[in-house]
């Protein structure tokens, strides 16, 4: 199974999604216990732009148990499903559980501001969003606005007269 599943792997990343993916659905079928191909195989459908697919096999993914780093991708990308699917709540849900479980990493924050604009909280969004830029750029113009932007960056809506 490990060959197999390694197989599956290198395929999609050198952008054999289709391959990729039969590999893994075939592998899911004979192992549907093992949560790496579950997550594998979630992930696969979504390259392939199948996310109503791929929300079975995360799920089940997160259920049965990933290691760390599997489970930071899996919550991001089952996160990010839910929200191209017009499953707002849930995917606020994922991507709380992602924040609380990985604190530190912004690209689960930076899906998680699309979701609250989806949600209708821009502010909420556009602060995140903006305390992810401004901990993360290398850009010297940004950083020497930094102190700005950060107080700002809950403050959008203010008037200063």
């Amino acid at each position: 199974m490990e060959k197999e599943l390694d197989n599956a792997i290198d395929l999609r990343k050198s952008g054999y999604y289709k391959e990729s993916n039969e590999i893994l659905v075939k592998l899911a079928d004979v192992f549907p216990e093992n949560a790496s191909v579950n997550y594998q195989c979630a992930w696969s459908f979504d390259l392939l732009g199948e996310e109503v697919k791929a929300v079975p096999f995360y799920e089940n993914a997160i259920k049965l148990g990933l290691s760390s780093k599997e489970l930071e991708g899996a919550l991001l990308g089952l996160g990010s499903t839910y929200r191209t699917l017009g499953e707002y709540e849930k995917s606020k849900i994922t991507f709380l559980k992602g924040i609380e479980l990985f604190p530190n990493n912004r690209a689960i924050q930076t899906f998680y501001s699309m979701t609250l604009y989806n949600l209708n909280q821009h502010s909420k969004a556009m602060e995140l969003l903006l305390k992810c830029l401004t901990d993360t750029t290398k850009d010297a113009e940004i950083i020497s606005y930094k102190k700005a932007i950060d107080f700002y960056s809950d403050k959008l809506d203010e008037i200063w007269t």
